[in-house]
Order: structure tokens, then C-alpha cells, then sequence
């Protein structure tokens, strides 16, 4: 029996399933778009630009997508994220950490650990959105719902305080959660890294030493 012929099988079982393509080509047309959002602007980019980019048809961006602002808010999400499986970014496997540390500054100190990772790979997406923001709804709209998801996510991290009778005296939940949003917003990442040149680290830190600070108190 000739080599081509036993290998047959195991050529036909290394070939990606049509799943797997569809995730890949999503994934080129994912990534293109943020380079030129990246690149160029928002307003600038056109759907024929992000196909020519990902090597596929531009009805293939449509089909995926359907319009530029789903093709953002995708961008968006696998930026916060850093991939594109299906699971939300409170159901990772670092929030496990986080429920598990009986220490509130270490709370704070490992959730803040996450947030530079995710200032890093999302804020000069949103920086885009932010510059012009004022004169698109469908950026406004994509704006709106960031910050929702945002205050969704500190309200989580106000909840693990609370649970370990953390947050100082007279600061409710909904209050704790607010100022975390606050201390930690991509505008003052933006500022930090940006304006005043701190690292990424350094605005991790001081950004932890804040938020314990302000929900902890004084002494923290």
C-alpha cells in the first residue's frame, strides 16, 4: 500500500470543519477591522477595505457582520476579552481567583491585575469610538453599551467586597461600584498612558491603591 494511501485518513481528519473556517474567517475580518479602525479612524474605514484586508469577499463581511458598527462592537468584545470563545468575561476562570481570596486588597490588587490587561488591548479601540462618539449614533449607541457592560462588571467586584464585610463604613454596593467605575475608566487609563506617559503598570498600581482607598478605606 502506497504512503498517500494510508495517509488518506488522517489528512481527511487533520481538515478543519466547516465550523472551525467560518470561526477563522470571522476571526481574519475581526482583526483586519481593528487594525484600520486602528489605522484610520472609524469613519474612515469602509466594509470594502476590511474584506480587502481579511483576503475574503466583501459579501463575506456582510454575511458575518451585516454593517460596520456589529463589525466594532465584535472588535470591542474580543479586545475586552482577548479572544473570540463564547464566554463572557465574568464567567472567565480569573474571576474564580478572585471569589476564592478572602483578602479585600488582594481583591482589588488581582482585579486590577485583569484590568491592565484589558485597558492594554481595549482602550486604543475605544479612544476611536470616544474621538468621535458625538457625531455617530451608531458610536454613541456602541459607547452606551461599553459603559453598561463596565458598571455591569464593577458592581460585580463591589458584590465580592460586600461579601467579605470589606467596603467602609456607610458605602453601599451601588455606591462602591460607581466609584470603582469612576477611578477606573478608559478616559484615565487613556490620560495616564498617554498625557502623563505612565506605564501601564504604574496606572495598575496607583489605580489599586485608589480603589482601595475609596471603597476600603483610609487604612487599606
Amino acid at each position: 500500500m502506497s504512503d498517500s494511501v494510508k495517509d488518506g485518513p488522517s489528512r481527511v481528519k487533520d481538515k478543519p470543519s466547516r465550523a472551525e473556517k467560518t470561526r477563522l474567517t470571522r476571526r481574519r475580518i475581526v482583526a483586519a477591522a481593528a487594525e484600520l479602525f486602528l489605522d484610520q479612524g472609524y469613519g474612515a474605514t469602509t466594509l470594502d477595505q476590511v474584506a480587502a484586508r481579511a483576503g475574503v469577499a466583501v459579501q463575506t463581511v456582510y454575511f458575518h457582520f451585516g454593517n460596520k458598527a456589529t463589525l466594532l462592537k465584535e472588535a470591542l468584545d474580543v479586545a475586552a476579552v482577548g479572544d473570540d470563545e463564547p464566554v463572557a468575561l465574568l464567567d472567565r476562570p480569573w474571576l474564580e481567583e478572585l471569589s476564592a481570596e478572602p483578602d479585600p486588597v488582594r481583591v482589588i490588587e488581582l482585579w486590577m491585575n485583569g484590568g491592565r490587561e484589558i485597558m492594554g488591548r481595549v482602550a486604543p479601540l475605544l479612544a476611536v469610538v470616544r474621538g468621535t462618539v458625538g457625531t455617530d449614533p451608531d458610536l454613541a449607541a456602541q459607547w452606551d453599551v461599553n459603559e453598561g457592560q463596565r458598571r455591569v462588571a464593577f458592581r460585580a467586584l463591589a458584590g465580592l467586597l460586600a461579601d467579605r464585610a470589606a467596603l467602609r463604613p456607610g458605602l453601599t454596593v451601588a455606591d462602591a461600584a460607581d466609584l470603582a467605575f469612576l477611578i477606573t475608566s478608559a478616559e484615565n487609563y487613556i490620560v495616564a498612558t498617554g498625557t502623563l506617559g505612565w506605564s501601564p503598570e504604574l496606572w495598575r498600581s496607583t489605580t489599586a491603591t485608589l480603589l482601595a482607598q475609596a471603597l476600603l478605606g483610609a487604612t487599606a
